[in-house]
C-alpha cells in the first residue's frame, strides 16, 4: 500500500512539471507560432485523444494555454514539445463540445516572453468511431519483410495487431475490410503461403480459395453487402512497373479486370456483362449502404502497358437484387471519364446515411496511391452534383479513405507531409458535403513521424476493437486447406 501512495506522488509531481497555473504573457506577435502536427483551426471530435504538437522553432521556454469560457488548462513544453493531460483533456473536450477551444502560445526567445496570435480546435457534436483499422508495411516497390493489420483507440494512444505477418512465415496481407464498420464482421487476404481470403464472423474463421476457372485471378478488393450476406470484389491481372522520368515514382496498372459478387453462405460468385467484360477493365465496386445499387470504376481496355496513360476510370452504378443475386440491365454513368479534360475514378465509397460519394480523382489509371496529382472528390447522390474535397486536398497524394458510422468523418490516406509515406487524416464532412481542416492522427510523442518508417496503408474506421486472435487465426491458416468456391451454375 506504501508503495503505492509512493508511485501516486511521482504521478502527480510529474504532471505538475508539465501543468502549470501561472500564464505566461508577452509582447504579442501579430502572426500564429510554428507547430507540427498542423492543429490550427482543425475541426474535431469530442472524443479524441489529445492533440499534441511541437514548436517548428527553437525556444528557450513555451507554454501552451488551452481556454474554453472559464476554464483554462496551461501545459509547459519540454524541449519545445507540448503534451497535454488526457483526462484535462476529455473533460476540456466534453465541455466545450459544439463550440471551439482557445489555443495561445508564448514563448521566451532571447530572455524576452513572447505570445502569438491564438488559434482554435473546433469540437464538432458528433464523435467518430472509436478505432480505426490499417495496415502498415514499408513503402517499397518490391521488397518487404515485416508487415501487419493493426487498430488503433482513437480515444487514447494505443496500438494493438490483428494480424502479423510474423505469425505466418512472412507472407502478404492485405485488404482488410469490414461490413458496415463491424469489427466482429471482417476479411482479409493472405498472398503467397497460406493464401486464401480470410473472413471472421464472432468466433468463426473460415480460409477461402477464391480462384476460379472463370475467373482471371483470385478475389482481390472487396467490399461488403450491409446485409453481410453478400461481398463484392474485383479480379485483377495487375502489373508494377517503373518509370525513368515520370512525376510519378511507380506505377501500378491492370491487364484486365472484372466484378463479381460473393455469396457467402452458398461460396458462388454471380456477375453480369456490364461487369464482366473483356472490352473493359472494371473494378472498385462497393455497395451503397441499402444494398439496392452497386457502384464500380469502368474503363474501355487498352493495350497495357504501352498505353496506359489513356486508361481512365469512369464512376458507374448498377441495380443489385439481393433476393434474386440479379443485376439491373441499365448502367449509370455518374462521372464520365471520355468527357473533355475529365480524369481517372478510383476508390469509391458512400456514406453510410446514403447521401454522398467520396471518390479519388487522379489524370489516369486506377492505383492512385502513387500518383501525386490524387485528390478527394465528392459526389451528392441526390444531385449527383460533383465537387473536390479542396479543404482535405494538398499538393501530394491524397488516395485512400472510409467514412464513420455517422457520415460526419472521413479518414483518408495521404502523402502530405514527405511525398513518401502515407499517413491517416480524419475530416470532418458537413450535412452539405462541405470539408473542414484535416487533422493528423495524434501520437503521445509528437515527433513520432519522424522516425516512423512504415506507411499506413487502407485506413478503415471500425466501431470497436477487433477480438484478439492472432494465433489461433495463424494456426488456421496453416492448417486449414480451403474451401473452394464456384461460378454460380458452373
Amino acid at each position: 500500500m506504501k508503495r503505492k501512495y509512493i508511485l501516486y506522488f511521482l504521478f502527480l509531481s510529474s504532471l505538475f512539471v508539465s501543468c502549470s497555473n501561472e500564464t505566461k504573457t508577452g509582447r504579442p506577435v501579430d502572426a500564429l507560432p510554428g507547430i507540427f502536427p498542423d492543429y490550427a483551426g482543425v475541426t474535431i471530435p469530442p472524443n479524441v485523444a489529445p492533440l499534441n504538437f511541437h514548436l517548428t522553432q527553437p525556444a528557450e521556454k513555451a507554454q501552451l494555454t488551452l481556454s474554453f469560457n472559464k476554464i483554462k488548462l496551461i501545459v509547459n513544453a519540454r524541449n519545445g514539445a507540448f503534451r497535454i493531460p488526457p483526462s484535462e483533456w476529455k473533460a476540456l473536450l466534453t465541455t466545450a463540445t459544439g463550440e471551439s477551444i482557445r489555443a495561445t502560445i508564448s514563448v521566451r526567445k532571447d530572455k524576452e516572453w513572447l505570445t502569438y496570435a491564438p488559434f482554435v480546435f473546433h469540437v464538432s457534436h458528433e464523435p467518430m468511431d472509436s478505432y480505426l483499422a490499417y495496415r502498415l508495411i514499408e513503402p517499397g516497390y518490391e521488397l518487404w519483410d515485416k508487415m501487419g493489420i493493426y487498430q488503433r483507440n482513437l480515444e487514447d494512444y494505443s496500438e494493438t495487431p490483428i494480424m502479423e505477418n510474423k505469425l505466418t512465415e512472412f507472407n502478404c496481407m492485405n485488404c482488410h475490410s469490414f461490413c458496415m464498420q463491424n469489427p466482429d464482421k471482417m476479411l482479409f487476404h493472405m498472398r503467397q503461403k497460406n493464401a486464401g481470403t480470410y473472413l471472421i464472423d464472432g468466433d468463426r474463421i473460415e480460409k477461402l480459395n477464391t480462384k476460379t476457372d472463370q475467373t482471371i485471378s483470385a478475389l482481390v478488393y472487396p467490399s461488403w453487402h450491409p446485409s453481410g450476406k453478400y461481398v463484392a470484389f474485383s479480379v485483377n491481372e495487375t502489373n508494377q512497373a517503373f518509370h525513368m522520368n515520370h512525376r510519378n515514382r511507380i506505377e501500378v496498372f491492370d491487364r484486365s479486370s472484372d466484378v463479381v459478387v460473393y455469396d457467402v453462405e452458398k461460396h458462388e460468385i454471380v456477375t453480369a456483362p456490364s461487369l464482366f467484360s473483356k472490352d473493359r477493365f472494371e473494378t472498385f465496386p462497393t455497395f451503397s449502404p441499402d444494398g439496392k445499387t452497386l457502384f464500380f470504376c469502368s474503363a474501355e481496355a487498352q493495350p497495357m502497358p504501352e498505353e496506359f496513360e489513356k486508361v481512365r476510370y469512369s464512376l458507374c452504378r448498377i441495380a443489385f437484387d439481393p433476393d434474386s443475386r440479379t443485376f439491373g440491365h441499365q448502367v449509370d454513368t455518374l462521372y464520365n471519364a471520355t468527357a473533355d479534360s475529365a480524369r481517372s475514378v478510383s476508390f469509391p465509397r458512400v456514406s453510410p446515411d446514403g447521401n454522398y460519394l467520396l471518390f479519388t480523382l487522379s489524370e489516369y489509371g486506377n492505383f492512385s496511391i502513387w500518383h501525386r496529382d490524387a485528390d478527394l472528390y465528392i459526389a451528392d447522390l441526390k444531385t449527383n452534383r460533383i465537387h473536390p474535397l479542396s479543404a482535405a486536398n494538398s499538393n501530394e497524394t491524397e488516395s485512400y479513405h472510409s467514412w464513420s458510422s455517422n457520415s460526419r468523418w472521413i479518414a483518408f490516406s495521404s502523402r502530405r507531409i514527405d511525398g513518401l509515406y502515407t499517413r491517416p487524416y480524419f475530416v470532418y464532412v458537413d450535412t452539405a458535403g462541405q470539408a473542414s481542416k484535416p487533422f493528423l492522427l495524434p501520437q503521445q510523442d509528437s515527433r513520432f513521424y519522424d522516425r516512423f518508417m512504415k506507411s499506413y496503408n487502407i485506413p478503415e474506421f471500425i466501431t470497436g476493437p477487433v477480438k484478439p486472435q492472432a494465433r489461433r487465426l495463424a494456426s488456421f491458416a496453416r492448417k486449414d486447406k480451403g474451401t473452394d468456391i464456384r461460378f454460380a451454375g458452373k
